[in-house]
Formats: structure tokens, C-alpha cells, sequence
């Protein structure tokens, strides 16, 4: 099979003087694209590096021949930017790897994935939407502490060690530089504390799996997770950290952790592979924070972890984790 591969390498798109600092956080090293095709080849297929969602729109006017695709190009400029890939693969009737467009609007969207998942029974801090700080009703508001975040990035896009607010003039100033920094409306929600963050990957279908739950470190002073203030183009990134695995990941949580990965990706309509992010509270209770469906690939990150904790060869795993998404695409 001719095996397409459609991504975002940090290079892929212009930017203005006028972007954010980290506007090309979520986008790609050189061998995050090479581990892929690495394992397309170790599948017995050829890869074909096609690059973004433009490119691909392109190379389609051309008439590119693909078997089928793996997507995690991320696009640029708007909240349907995951949607551009897959909806241009399903136009031209090529199967794709990975949650279909409906599924990847939806999730980069904060507010209405805790709506829905929240709907499904799974905990999620309470959380409001604002367009600017002028919007901001004191009495209608979570306890604090809170945490403020842009509505529809991803890759910790927009945090900084001021994204945890104790009142409201710190509150107001975190909207403001959210709304005015990202265009884009201010997701603010209950920071919750005491017992840790945690992150879960889910492969596969008929069922999808849970795969090993991970901690991670956070920051001492203020509770945040080490990873969402040092990722590319924060303005804190260079920063030299201190980091603390807060709380202890016993086997019980680890399997409510799963549970709850499991049914927010059912919910979603994820496919093949996703990773949701979790906090603990001090009481042990878990709360979900959000979904990606785009995950990345890197092999120092998540997947490349996990598999290394299981004593399994990175493409090999992944080789299988593709494998069992090309066997749902041909059902």
C-alpha cells in the first residue's frame, strides 16, 4: 500500500510579528515525520510524505495515489483548522488513520468537550467562556483558584505560570492576554490541585485499550504541569525548573484513570489513538481536562514512553498500533 503522510514540521507556515510567541508549538521535529514513515516501511508499505493540509490539497489537484493516509497535521489560522486533512482524504475517498474531522473540531474545542464528557459522567472542573474581561461576572464564577487557557489550542498553547489566578484582577489580566494574544475566547475552569496530573493513551478499536497511565511532573509554586510551561515558544521555555510528582499513582486510580480515558474517547468518536490529560484532587478524585486526537509521534514523547515501559521497540509498537487502525478501516 502507498501509505500517505500528512503533517506539520516546524517549519511549515509563515509567521507575522503579530502571532503568538508559540504559534508553532503543536507542529512537528524531522523525526517525528522519519518515525513514521520508518514504521509504514517496517509494515511492508511505502510512505509517502505528502506535508500539511495545503500541500495535500495541492498534490490531490495533481492526482496523488494513496492507499490510504496517517494524519496528524494540525493546520493553522482557525478553531477547524485538524478538519482541513481529513475532510480533504474523505473528498477524495481516501481511508484515513485517525478521528475523522467531526471528531478533531470538536475536541480542539475545550468548552464543548467538557460539556459533552461531562454529560457522559465524567468529572470535569467547572469552567466558563469569555470573550474579553469586560465579560467576567464576579458572582458567577468557580471558586478559585482558576486556570485560564485559549479555547481551541492545543500543546499547552497560551499557559504560563500567570494561567493560575487567585482573584479576579489576576483573572481579568489573564482573559485579556488570552483574547488579545489568540483572538479567540478565554476557557477558564477550576484549578484543581493536591493529588497530581496524569496523562492516558488510548489505541485501537472493537474495543480501544488503555495503555499504561503516566505522571507527570508539576511546577512546586504553582501546581502546573512542568511540560505546559517549557514546550516550544512559551515565554517561559528555557526556564531552569523544579518539578514535583505530586500525589502517587496507586493501581486503583490507575484503572479509574483508564476508565475514564476509555469513555471519553468513546464519547467523542475518537479513533486508533488519542491521549487525554487528567488532574487528581487531594481527595484522589480524578478530573479530565481535555482529549488530543493528534498526538504526537516524537519518539521522546508519550507513545515512544510507553512503549519503552512495556520493553517494546518504538516502530515496532507503533507498526502495531497502525496495523490494528488499518484492519478498522477495512471492516
Amino acid at each position: 500500500m502507498r501509505i500517505g503522510l500528512i503533517y506539520d514540521t516546524f517549519d511549515a507556515y509563515p509567521w507575522t510579528e503579530g502571532d503568538p510567541p508559540d504559534a508553532d508549538a503543536e507542529y512537528e521535529p524531522e523525526e517525528t515525520v522519519e518515525a513514521l514513515a520508518e514504521t509504514v516501511r517496517h509494515m511492508g508499505h511505502t510512505p509517502v510524505r505528502v506535508g500539511t493540509a495545503f500541500d495535500l490539497r495541492e498534490q490531490l489537484d495533481q492526482g496523488l495515489d494513496l492507499d490510504a493516509a496517517i494524519n496528524i497535521t494540525e493546520g493553522a489560522h482557525s478553531r477547524n483548522r485538524e478538519a482541513y486533512a481529513p475532510i480533504l482524504l474523505e473528498m477524495a475517498d481516501i481511508p484515513c488513520l485517525g478521528s475523522d474531522a467531526l471528531t478533531l473540531s470538536v475536541t480542539l474545542d475545550k468548552a464543548w468537550t467538557k460539556d459533552l464528557v461531562a454529560a457522559a459522567g465524567v468529572p470535569t472542573p467547572p469552567h466558563r467562556v469569555f470573550g474579553d474581561a469586560e465579560e467576567i461576572d464576579p458572582d458567577d464564577l468557580p471558586p478559585f483558584p482558576l486556570f485560564v487557557k485559549p479555547r481551541h489550542e492545543g500543546t499547552s498553547k497560551g499557559i504560563t505560570p500567570q494561567s493560575r489566578v487567585e482573584d479576579g484582577a489576576a483573572l481579568r489580566e489573564a482573559v485579556d492576554r488570552v483574547t488579545t494574544t489568540y483572538e479567540q475566547d478565554a476557557l477558564v475552569e477550576g484549578f484543581v490541585e493536591g493529588g497530581g496530573e496524569f496523562t492516558v493513551a488510548v489505541v485501537g478499536h472493537g474495543p480501544p485499550k488503555a495503555l499504561p497511565v503516566l505522571q507527570r511532573g508539576v511546577e512546586p509554586s504553582t501546581g502546573i504541569g512542568v511540560h505546559a510551561l517549557e514546550h516550544r515558544g512559551a515565554p517561559t521555555a528555557d526556564a531552569d525548573w523544579d518539578y514535583e510528582l505530586a500525589g502517587t499513582l496507586e493501581p486503583d486510580l490507575e484503572a479509574r484513570l483508564q476508565d475514564l480515558a476509555l469513555r471519553t474517547f468513546d464519547t467523542l468518536d475518537c479513533r486508533d489513538f488519542a491521549r487525554a490529560d487528567f488532574r487528581v484532587d487531594a481527595d484522589g478524585q480524578p478530573w479530565f481536562l481535555e482529549i488530543n486526537p493528534l498526538p504526537t509521534f516524537a519518539p521522546d514523547d508519550t507513545f515512544a514512553i510507553i512503549a519503552e515501559i512495556m520493553g517494546r521497540d518504538y516502530v515496532d509498537y507503533l507498526a502495531e498500533v497502525f496495523e490494528q487502525g488499518l484492519t478498522r478501516l477495512q471492516d
